[in-house]
């Protein structure tokens, strides 16, 4: 196995004593900001020197290529994006410090998601359509290495699917602009050009997520082993469970815990450099 290491500022002290740490036989350089440790093996003490060095990390298997896998799958809100959309929403009502705490529950798996969505959504009725594209148009910007990863996934080979607890106005404009080969999300009922405080069909939540990604997986006829999966709260468990290889960003404690990789450093583009 390789450790593949990454980070802002890449100390070379720190690549000496983890290769001396996991045994491995090399140093190579990947870019100017991420290294592959050759041939190691997985020790305790990797995590705190990494954790220290400021640097992100992950084991992956020596010779596996991007193109190797069939699928990707990422979450929306404070994964690919860099807001919670439906808190930026409740802002508009002045109810933004309500809204977010449940937000915030439920990305730490403290309350069920079906049950935290309904009690947030139903606290914007009334608020005119026209909010929601404020909310992109104002304060929606995509993660750093976005752009970047979607180009290199593309050219890749991968399909792409966006899938999210949020909903539907903003993951279509992000397929679009980022060139997503599919979208999954919730439908925001309006009325009169108003939020009517409800949902319009089937919900999606973590199961729903995981559903999608196997559905895409099947379809395409690829293994378990073929599908790369980002998220960052516990509504994407059940989903980063489903892929072959899961990467938790900027993630809470209970999303890490089920990571092949965390990025909590580098941008989103960190994960091109884990197979190249």
């Amino acid at each position: 196995m390789n450790l593949v290491v990454q980070g802002e500022d890449v100390d070379s002290v720190a690549l000496k004593n983890l290769a001396k740490l996991t045994g491995a036989s090399a140093i190579e350089q990947i870019t100017a900001q991420a290294f592959r440790l050759v041939a190691g093996h997985d020790r305790e003490g990797v995590d705190t020197l990494c954790a220290e060095a400021g640097l992100d990390w992950a084991w992956v298997p020596a010779g596996r290529k991007l193109a190797d896998f069939g699928l990707f799958v990422t979450d929306m809100d404070s994964t690919l994006i860099n807001i919670e959309c439906i808190d930026e929403i409740a802002d508009m009502q002045g109810l933004k410090p309500q809204v977010a705490a449940i937000t915030e529950a439920a990305m730490r798996g403290e309350i069920d998601f079906r049950e935290s969505l309904t009690r947030r959504v139903s606290l914007l009725a009334g608020l005119p359509e026209a909010a929601l594209a404020e909310v992109y148009e104002q304060r929606l910007q995509v993660n750093p290495g976005a752009e970047r990863l979607m180009r290199g996934l593309k050219g890749a080979g991968l399909h792409t699917v966006l899938v999210s607890g949020g909903f539907t106005y903003f993951t279509e404009r992000l397929k679009a602009r980022l060139g997503f080969d599919e979208a999954h999300a919730n439908e925001l009922e309006t009325h009169h050009g108003r939020l009517t405080g409800r949902v319009r069909g089937a919900i999606v939540d973590g199961a729903a997520k995981a559903a999608h990604l196997r559905h895409a997986r099947e379809r395409l006829g690829l293994k378990s082993d073929q599908v790369i999966a980002a998220g960052d709260g516990a509504n994407d468990i059940p989903m980063l469970t489903e892929a072959g290889f899961a990467v938790a960003y900027r993630a809470k404690p209970v999303l890490r815990t089920v990571a092949d990789c965390r990025l909590d450093h580098v941008g989103l583009d960190g994960l091109l450099n884990l197979f190249t």
